[in-house]
């Protein structure tokens, strides 16, 4: 049960929410009996609990005369007990109802209490929405600004600047009142010389804005890189990770996802907005006393809050509480899947309002497809699927391994460098190209596409036969130069975006990955279905074509292809399949589509599961050691309690507290030799029969509280943890009563328990720490790090790889 505390050179103090720690490079010791670090600071500003165990009625007692501030609160960087959190929430929930029937203003503090929630999640809806308008309106501009500015008013995009010109509907992109930097700098834009200008100012402009997001979050915010999900997971799994989903995260994280995405890196901003609503839940908590006080009641806004996220990011509200329910959160009630629902329609309610993109939609690669799909298609849909796995596949062992040399060498000591390198490459290359010069939003909006009859892009550039045309709808044509051309610069434009993601993903400026995924599969899809269009087109009398696809007929399209290939790559990826399948299908309108995505979502699933069972969150929390017990995976193997719990063979015996015959120079002595969380209480030493479990934490406080409140507590006064203490010589100075504190309902198991059970103990109830038996009297401690080094060894893996790193 040996503990050691943390090399805290690295790291900044943190003590409260508002408080910022390195992460960048930094390293933490977790290779403790459980999972509270030694006390040896006091933790201040961050919200207190009231009570301290699971005694009944006198655990209610106390908690109505308001114990000691800081008794029943947690350290950083350890798990919260779910028990005692949930206890403690039901006996506050029981006398507010028992006080309810006393008087009217009971009553409405009961009914206040009750609307709370709602309340909280619409505030969290309102704000997620806003902030989300305010992302998009700033990316998109600051996009634009790399290729030049509006004289109309600087602070207008292309888009919005060409709105009241009076161009024609093919020369729209070339309006008057939009210039770019050599039209500006030199009049003209013709010419090698206003090219290479051009090309110049997106170089600087990209490298500014990714310069100054690093600088930012080095400065003030190192929590507000990457792109927060599988800390989020971690932190709705039960552990404390201080100022994560903070004020300043949040600021800084909402300034710096702007420049991210406007520098033109290879990274979306769908995941660090999960991440900055879940801050926007967090900050809002503290105004109502029910989640500021309940480290699980808080846990369930999280969720509430990643669904909103969510959301906002894709403008897909079911979509959004699934992906909460299927990829983030560890305990989802109920109650919790209707404020969640809520709190993701709110947030889409108010990001439509703001209209970010002027057209009335909530993401800017909104489409729409008219024609049905053919079931022969399912095969180049299932194709699609094998490379999406083999891509995720690919793309998670890649980034691992690169973030796993960034963290074990000297690169990790230069954030700000290798971000200038890396926008510095990624820009050079991006510019030549139209599809990689252009936003991943915008090039995912242009492949998703249906080529209509006014569609002037270079994938929409077929030979037409107006004679053939229907209304609205064109046959299958054959491609024009335009096309091929388009093919070249997509196909180049696909390696690039494979590779250069690898390096992206993992820096320290927020970003997802949900973008650059999907454009990946968007472009590889677009590509097999202007093949497949083709073949269509010039053999369809071939026996696979004749029986549906006729000559004349609009029978392929591309754009569906598209969505699907950025489906499978989405899923190969993360892993996720119902609330992936339901994303898409929000995004695109078209129920129909709905089995070809299922067909993708499931092939990208189980052929990227074949190469290795890990999505990308779960791989960077096992990478980063983040204490997180997967609740997907079983344990098979036949161990039991005694092989896992200490202290083992040889070790010194279990340090415990007697429930009446210790004085408190005995008890501090304990703690200050020992390191550990919590002491198991016995009767007595020599019978070590089990009374309960108090933590060091509210053993510390109590102690400090008393000699300074209570008269005649001295280091030779007995501390008793009964409610009758026995009989001692007047002459002896006052008895410290510490029963208020201790926890009576322990969570034990006998020696002879399987590790499978006590896996799932930990598992389903959330423990931190389980005493283990044998015949009633103590025999050890399983914590839950124990269990995920045993795990980890069972698998073969490094034991001590399960240290927050």
């Amino acid at each position: 049960m040996d503990q050691k505390g943390y090399r805290r050179g690295s790291f900044q103090s943190a003590t409260s929410d508002e408080d910022m720690l390195e992460i960048a490079g930094a390293s933490m010791d977790f290779s403790m009996a459980d999972d509270d670090p030694p006390l040896d600071r006091e933790m201040g500003g961050f919200p207190t609990y009231n009570g301290g165990g699971m005694n009944g009625t006198s655990t209610m007692m106390d908690f109505l005369e308001e114990p000691l501030p800081g008794v029943g609160t947690y350290e950083d960087f350890n798990t919260i007990d779910w028990v005692r959190e949930k206890s403690r929430d039901r006996d506050r929930h029981r006398e507010i109802t028992n006080r309810s029937k006393e008087s009217t203003w009971a009553l409405l503090h009961s009914v206040s209490d009750a609307f709370s929630g709602w309340l909280l999640m619409l505030l969290i809806g309102l704000l997620a929405g806003s902030l989300a308008g305010l992302i998009d309106i700033s990316a998109h501009w600051m996009t634009d600004l790399k290729e030049g500015v509006c004289l109309a008013g600087f602070w207008f995009n292309h888009e919005h600047c060409c709105w009241k010109s009076n161009t024609t509907f093919t020369g729209r992109d070339k309006c008057p009142e939009w210039k770019s930097w050599s039209q500006l700098i030199l009049g003209h834009g013709e010419g090698a010389f206003a090219y290479i200008l051009n090309y110049f100012m997106y170089v600087i402009w990209a490298l500014m804005f990714s310069l100054l997001a690093v600088l930012l979050v080095k400065s003030f915010a190192p929590y507000a890189c990457g792109s927060g999900i599988p800390e989020i997971k971690t932190i709705l799994s039960g552990f404390i990770i201080r100022g994560y989903l903070g004020k300043w995260t949040l600021v800084i994280k909402t300034i710096t996802l702007v420049l991210a995405v406007s520098s033109g890196l290879s990274l979306g901003k769908e995941g660090p907005l999960v991440h900055v609503a879940c801050c926007c839940g967090n900050i809002l908590c503290h105004l109502f006393t029910k989640y500021r006080k309940n480290e699980a009641k808080r846990r369930e806004v999280l969720s509430a809050a990643a669904a909103a996220g969510v959301s906002v990011a894709f403008g897909a509200p079911i979509g959004g509480v699934l992906f909460s329910l299927e990829e983030v959160s560890y305990y989802f009630p109920l109650k919790t899947l209707w404020r969640s629902f809520f709190a993701a329609l709110v947030a889409a309610f108010t990001l439509r309002s703001i209209n970010p993109f002027g057209n009335s939609r909530l993401v800017l690669f909104y489409v729409e497809f008219h024609m049905p799909w053919h079931l022969l298609e399912l095969v180049p849909f299932i194709l699609l699927g094998i490379f999406g796995g083999l891509w995720g596949a690919f793309f998670i062992r890649s980034n691992i391994a690169w973030c796993r040399r960034r963290k074990t060498t000297r690169l990790g000591k230069y954030p700000v460098l290798e971000v200038f390198v890396v926008t510095a490459i990624t820009a050079i290359l991006a510019f030549p190209n139209e599809y990689t010069r252009m936003s991943t939003s915008e090039l995912i909006s242009e492949l998703f596409n249906d080529c209509g009859i006014l569609d002037s892009s270079q994938l929409c550039e077929y030979v037409n036969d107006f004679n053939s045309t229907k209304g609205d709808d064109l046959p299958d044509r054959a491609a024009g130069p335009g096309v091929y051309t388009a093919m070249w610069q997509l196909a180049l434009a696909l390696i690039m975006k494979v590779f250069i993601t690898i390096f992206t993903f993992g820096m320290k400026v927020p970003s997802g990955l949900f973008i650059p995924s999907m454009a990946v599969g968007a472009i590889a899809g677009r590509l097999l279905g202007v093949a497949v269009e083709q073949l269509a087109f010039y053999h369809h009398d071939w026996p696979i074509f004749s029986g549906w696809c006729s000559q004349g007929a609009d029978c392929i399209t591309p754009g569906l292809y598209a969505m699907v290939g950025a489906a499978a790559c989405l899923g190969g990826v993360t892993r996720m399949t119902v609330s992936l399948v339901v994303i898409m299908f929000e995004l695109t309108g078209g129920l129909e589509y709905i089995v070809p995505l299922m067909a993708a979502a499931m092939t990208s699933k189980w052929v990227a599961d074949a190469i290795g069972r890990e999505g990308i969150y779960d791989a960077h929390i096992r990478l980063n050691g983040y204490p997180f017990l997967e609740a997907k995976e079983e344990f098979s193997h036949k161990t039991r309690a005694m092989d896992v719990m200490r202290p083992r063979k040889n070790d010194p015996p279990l340090t415990v507290i007697t429930q009446d015959s210790m004085t408190v120079e005995d008890v501090e002595t304990i703690v200050t030799k020992t390191t550990y969380s919590g002491y198991p209480v016995v009767v007595s030493r020599a019978s070590q029969r089990l009374v309960g479990f108090v933590l060091r934490r509210d053993l510390i406080i109590s102690i400090e509280n008393a000699r300074k409140k209570q008269d005649g507590i001295v280091s030779t006064s007995v501390i008793c943890f009964t409610d009758y203490c026995p009989p001692l010589p007047p002459s002896s100075p006052s008895v410290l009563k510490l029963r208020s504190i201790l926890d009576l309902s322990p969570f034990t198991v006998t020696d002879e328990t399987p590790m499978e059970i006590v896996v799932d103990i930990f598992r389903k109830l959330g423990l931190r720490q389980c005493l283990v038996t044998h015949n009633g009297k103590l025999l050890g401690i399983i914590t839950k790090k124990d269990v995920l080094k045993h795990i980890a060894q069972m698998a073969n893996q490094d034991p001590n790889s399960i240290l927050f790193n």
